[in-house]
């Protein structure tokens, strides 16, 4: 009989999945994987050779997912699930990062101006009996922008930590006409599929 947890290790930095996970009464503990230093990150990010976008998201995630459940067992920590996620904004096939200045944030949103375009996200679990993940994927439209509206949003510190150099929850939300898919999903966490996997995972959820 599978031993049911009320807690998981969240191997992820994004404020917004601890916010999304505490809106569905997840508990977690915090598990931060390196991503620079003398010794690299624990798990590069960088897209390999022709590498296909949902390929790439998935591999991350997955990667994540096992060198966190890894962690946890040289540890000795409590057994628990492991959660990491992914998310990645993309335009013709294309992947759009995070931005590294305001130049190129300004690009992505010029890029993504009047168009649509795709958020995946990957999410991967881990416990001792238990390896899966999942990849969801919405559609955004952008409206048309102006010159003005991309410099304006491009002075806030919103773009700089989000894939694709803006966030569905914050000012970005005035420029979106449309989505298919997930809102929570583009956020960075799905949480219809995130509760499912959990679930099966062996967590008990309110």
């Amino acid at each position: 009989m599978k031993l049911v947890e009320r807690k998981i290790y969240l191997a992820s930095k994004s404020p917004r999945r601890r916010e999304l996970l505490r809106q569905i009464g997840v508990e977690f503990e915090l598990m931060l994987l390196r991503s620079d230093g003398p010794r690299g990150p624990d798990v590069t990010e960088e897209v390999l050779p022709d590498e296909p976008v949902e390929a790439y998201v998935r591999r991350v995630a997955n990667e994540k997912a096992d060198f966190a459940f890894d962690l946890c067992r040289r540890r000795h920590l409590k057994p628990r699930p492991v959660l990491s996620a992914d998310t990645t904004v993309a335009i013709d096939g294309a992947i759009l990062g995070k931005p590294a200045g305001k130049a190129e944030a300004e690009a992505m949103l010029r890029q993504l101006s009047g168009r649509t375009h795709q958020v995946l996200t990957t999410v991967a679990v881990r416990t001792h009996d238990f390896a899966d993940s999942f990849t969801q994927i919405s559609q955004v439209r952008f409206a048309t922008l102006k010159p003005g509206d991309i410099q304006a949003y491009c002075a806030t510190t919103e773009p700089y930590d989000k894939a694709g150099g803006y966030g569905i929850q914050g000012l970005a939300a005035m420029f979106i006409e449309h989505i298919e898919g997930s809102h929570s999903g583009i956020m960075g966490l799905p949480l219809f599929e995130t509760a499912d996997i959990l679930r099966r995972a062996g967590l008990r959820l309110p």
